[in-house]
């Protein structure tokens, strides 16, 4: 039985769901990185490490290369890049629009600040 392709996305989204799998996919925008690289820019215990790049490795995202005793990632295809990219741009939005609200309600504050006092009770 095929999986619908919504269900194939919901899957595909929830393995990027990782704080340490996004910054490896981020960190290898540029190009392959040593294994030693990923390991000093991410400050996590080696095993740990290890196990979201087998998630990344096993889902196809990214491959590894071995060039002697050197194991290196790499990206498997541009379009992650880009994903992270696109990523970037709505998180940069969504940012940008709370910031402007949360402005509003500064400016809001401020103006009732200066204006008499609310009572939570009503006049009976």
């Amino acid at each position: 039985m095929q999986v619908p392709l919504y269900q194939a996305k919901a899957e595909f989204f929830r393995m990027l769901g990782h704080p340490v799998r996004i910054r490896v996919l981020e960190l290898l925008q540029h190009g392959p990185v040593p294994v030693r690289d990923l390991l000093a820019d991410i400050e996590i215990e080696p095993s740990s490490l290890s196990q979201q790049l087998g998630v990344l490795r096993r889902s196809g995202i990214v491959v590894s290369i071995r060039e002697g005793s050197t194991v290196s990632y790499a990206l498997a295809g541009g379009d992650v890049a880009e994903l992270l990219r696109a990523g970037r741009r709505i998180l940069t939005e969504l940012l940008a629009g709370q910031n402007e609200l949360l402005a509003e309600l500064r400016q809001s504050d401020e103006s009732t600040a200066d204006g008499p006092a609310l009572s939570s009770r009503t006049a009976t």
